[in-house]
């Protein structure tokens, strides 16, 4: 997918398609927390990303590989954010994407955990391609993310799409 693309889904249009390089910082508590830095006319942006595990009412459970992330998308500038519920597959090496397009995941659990988190309809995709830990995972949090600095957290850079974020379209 390339910039300016549009993506259609189950879920209709999803309109633009924003792509960049994420930097993700996997804590112990099982939150993800880090920064979406997007390209756009030679101008970075950047996004913020926060993201709790969800506990499921109805058994949502793959196994400890698979956990629904309710994932907050921020826009520093506007003082806007978006919700999207994920599945994060991996431990170390984390693998994101919109429970849109997960499988195996029930259609009622789908449904549910979209009602009560998901409101806006986007679509997300990360792969993690560079995994840091230890001292390495330190350093980087502590030249890019130092509120997370001494949490023993586990650091994901890899490339990250985002279809239908809009923040100037008023809800």
């Amino acid at each position: 997918m390339d910039g300016g693309e549009e993506v259609k889904s189950k879920g209709g249009n999803f309109g633009d398609v924003m792509e960049g390089v994420a930097s993700i910082a996997l804590l112990p508590s099982g939150a993800i927390s880090g920064h979406f830095i997007h390209r756009q006319n030679s101008i970075s942006i950047c996004y913020g990303l926060f993201g709790t595990e969800l506990a499921c009412e109805k058994e949502c459970s793959r196994g400890e590989d698979y956990r629904l992330i309710k994932l907050e998308i921020i826009d520093y500038n506007r003082k806007k954010e978006k919700v999207v519920v994920v599945e994060c597959r991996g431990h170390d090496a984390a693998r994101l994407q919109s429970i849109d397009h997960a499988h195996g995941w029930e259609e009622d659990v789908v449904d549910l955990v979209e009602e009560q988190h998901g409101k806006d309809k986007l679509l997300v995709s990360f792969n993690c391609e560079t995994l840091k830990s230890d001292k390495a995972a330190e350093d980087h949090i502590k030249q890019f993310m130092p509120k997370l600095a001494g949490l023993d957290a586990i650091v994901n850079i890899g490339k990250m799409t985002i279809a239908g974020l809009n923040f100037e379209v008023e809800e």
